[in-house]
């Protein structure tokens, strides 16, 4: 049996990427497959400490470089898989781990949850760090749409596309809502409270769309970021808004799902500069949601424009009322999209595919 070390990030911290290392790390046909040893990448433990330093993740780090050192020497793995980060100080940290990996001649294959090689290539040492990390390497990314990020060091066909994937949740029963019923549609955002991701764009179409006498409100759901929840609520009086806009902080398990059965239109208009393949997109289209978000990452790989959402140019406040007044009108629109959405996670973005997808590239990648 071929030996591959998976070194990825799993919780905590909770994120995208941590997420799918766990899914790799507890997934019985990856496990039963493969030889398969691990090393966990993080050195963080919530969200807040991403990106800062302090003697403790020193230590930390020194511990899964000798892990890794370990592993190679003594285990001496057929594959190495690597979530790589791919700028910034994190990129430092595992071209180390790449360096080691390559000194040892080990075949090795990159998953990349994150974009940013294209915004740092220009700069001399980068550029050389990428060189040498790219050199005889297959790389593995979430959509097409990210391909131009490493075109530079990457020919296509060292790149493989693997779309994330989620576990089924449960659907709770939800009766869709005529509009000639004149009943209150339901808006929801979740993730955290970040500029970025959109929450003050959100509010502002919320202000306007009040104006135009819609029927409908909004309810944010996720973890404060740089916005806290007293700046939320000053910001919802001051739009007066507050009669429709509601902040209810984290949700998990069952309340999460609720939430999601409970709406109408997810809305997610996200300008975060290293936005890749949110998975909070697959769950919106697990409860058949119309969704409008932007032309960001892998996005559009998950939204299809006019097919099972709308996709608007960041930071568009006026194409996000038009396309939200569209969805709130219309139920014809909503349920259309929310069954092609549903259809699409189906065909696409199911854990079994993910599963299926990641198995077959690590085969291919070990040249069975």
């Amino acid at each position: 049996m071929k030996k591959i070390l998976f070194i990825l990030h799993v919780p905590p911290p909770v994120h995208g990427s941590s997420i799918v290392g766990k899914f790799i790390k507890e997934n019985k046909r990856i496990n039963s497959e493969f030889a398969t040893s691990y090393v966990n990448l993080g050195t963080s433990n919530s969200i807040d400490e991403i990106g800062k330093g302090g003697f403790r993740k020193i230590l930390l780090y020194t511990k899964i470089l000798i892990s890794i050192l370990k592993q190679l020497i003594f285990n001496r793995p057929d594959l190495v898989y690597l979530a790589i980060t791919a700028k910034g100080i994190a990129f430092y940290k595992d071209f180390i781990v790449v360096f080691l990996i390559k000194l040892f001649r080990v075949n090795l294959v990159l998953h990349f949850h994150n974009k940013g090689v294209s915004n740092y290539q220009h700069k001399f040492i980068d550029h050389l760090l990428y060189k040498l990390t790219f050199k005889n390497t297959s790389v593995i990314l979430l959509s097409e749409h990210l391909y131009y990020d490493v075109k530079k060091y990457v020919e296509p066909e060292n790149v493989y596309y693997c779309p994330n994937g989620i576990p089924n949740m449960k659907v709770f029963h939800h009766t869709p809502k005529d509009e000639q019923n004149f009943e209150v549609i339901h808006l929801l955002f979740l993730s955290n409270l970040i500029k970025s991701k959109g929450v003050f764009t959100v509010l502002e179409a919320c202000k306007l769309l009040k104006a135009k006498g819609l029927k409908f409100d909004c309810t944010f759901i996720g973890g404060e970021g740089d916005i806290d929840k007293s700046n939320f609520n000053k910001e919802l009086i001051r739009l007066g808004i507050e009669d429709i806009v509601k902040y209810e902080g984290k949700k998990y398990g069952e309340e999460k799902e609720q939430a999601f059965s409970k709406a109408d239109i997810f809305v997610f208009p996200t300008f975060y500069h290293n936005e890749c393949f949110p998975l909070v997109l697959l769950e919106a289209m697990q409860y058949s949601l119309p969704i409008i978000s932007t032309f960001e990452g892998g996005i559009p790989s998950i939204v299809l424009d006019n097919e099972n959402g709308y996709l608007v140019n960041k930071n568009d406040i006026n194409s996000l009322i038009v396309n939200l007044s569209k969805l709130i009108l219309n139920s014809t629109i909503r349920l259309e999209f929310g069954k092609k959405g549903r259809e699409l996670y189906e065909e696409k973005y199911t854990l079994k595919i993910f599963e299926d997808n990641l198995t077959e590239i690590l085969k291919k990648n070990l040249s069975f």
